[in-house]
């Protein structure tokens, strides 16, 4: 090992896929995506191994790591976070970091401060205090939050269509999409359907581009399902400006809002309204280029 070359590498762990990228010499040495599945966060001597293992499977035989950061779904505190680094730097020996994969944003996005904003699955938004403090707000599943997000939109449709069947309303293009979806014979069975899912998030969230079609087929349940949900997320942003975050600049990222322009411009017109001095951009770079600079950053 006394002639590997030393190398800073940058892990993005997300809900379905990680990517590890390193970087030595000036240029890349390794560039690997893989699935997640295995990834414990909430193990730390789990997760450290799990992500040790990838390093060492990944790193050619020539280059060895001499900073790691990691963006991990689903680190939702320092503690948390802490433990996982405290196990990864004793078993790699070397300086390491581990935030949560939605802390990747600002900095790969090529920033200082902001605020990252993450609607794929689920929504959350995460900055920092003035004293360097990590701050996060929203993150909390499909059953009680994750407004914004895929698996959010999709039970607060659900919502909609039960509120306009009691009110003896016939069913529209959110109903009608819905049903087909879910496989059920009429509105009333979409709750079992709900209830029927083992993982939530990606069972309810894979039938989010139904109220995306039906709004545009015009329904009005459907485009006030997706005014709600951006303006839910603009919400988040606005909590975290509330607890002294800077929140000048916001990077989205997320296959839901990115993909979506209606829940894009949705959002971005009620952030205009509560904050008109922020600025959101969507993230045109890969997060784990924000994991590479925070591993250039460790001493």
């Amino acid at each position: 090992m006394q002639d590997s070359t030393p190398s800073v590498v940058g892990i993005d762990v997300g809900g379905t896929k990680t990517q590890l990228r390193a970087l030595a010499g000036g240029g890349t040495v390794a560039d690997r995506v893989r699935s997640s599945t295995g990834w414990r966060p909430h193990d730390p001597g789990a997760a450290a191994d799990w992500l040790a293992a990838l390093i060492l499977d990944s790193l050619p035989a020539d280059v060895r790591p001499a900073a790691v950061a990691v963006g991990g779904h689903a680190c939702e505190t320092p503690r948390q976070c802490e433990r996982i680094r405290a196990a990864l730097q004793e078993r790699l020996g070397v300086p390491a970091l581990v935030v949560g994969d939605a802390e990747l944003l600002v900095p790969a996005a090529g920033l200082e401060k902001g605020v990252g904003l993450v609607a794929g699955t689920g929504s959350v938004a995460v900055g920092r205090l003035p004293d360097g403090g990590p701050v996060q707000v929203g993150g909390w599943g499909a059953v009680l939050g994750d407004e914004g997000g895929a698996a959010g939109l999709v039970r607060e449709a659900a919502r909609a269509v039960w509120a306009a069947h009691d009110r003896g309303e016939k069913p529209d293009a959110l109903a009608a999409g819905l049903v087909e979806s879910f496989g059920v014979a009429e509105v009333p069975a979409l709750g079992a359907a709900l209830e029927a899912a083992t993982d939530v998030s990606a069972e309810w969230g894979r039938h989010s581009p139904v109220v995306f079609s039906a709004a545009e087929a015009g329904s009005p349940l459907a485009r006030d399902v997706i005014a709600d949900g951006g303006r839910a997320l603009a919400a988040l942003v606005v909590r975290l400006a509330a607890r002294g975050v800077a929140v000048d600049d916001v990077v989205v990222a997320g296959g839901t809002v990115l993909a979506q322009p209606a829940l894009y411009e949705a959002f971005t017109r009620a952030l205009a309204e509560a904050l008109p001095g922020a600025r959101p951009q969507p993230l045109r770079v890969p997060p784990v280029e924000g994991a590479v600079a925070l591993a250039r950053s460790l001493p």
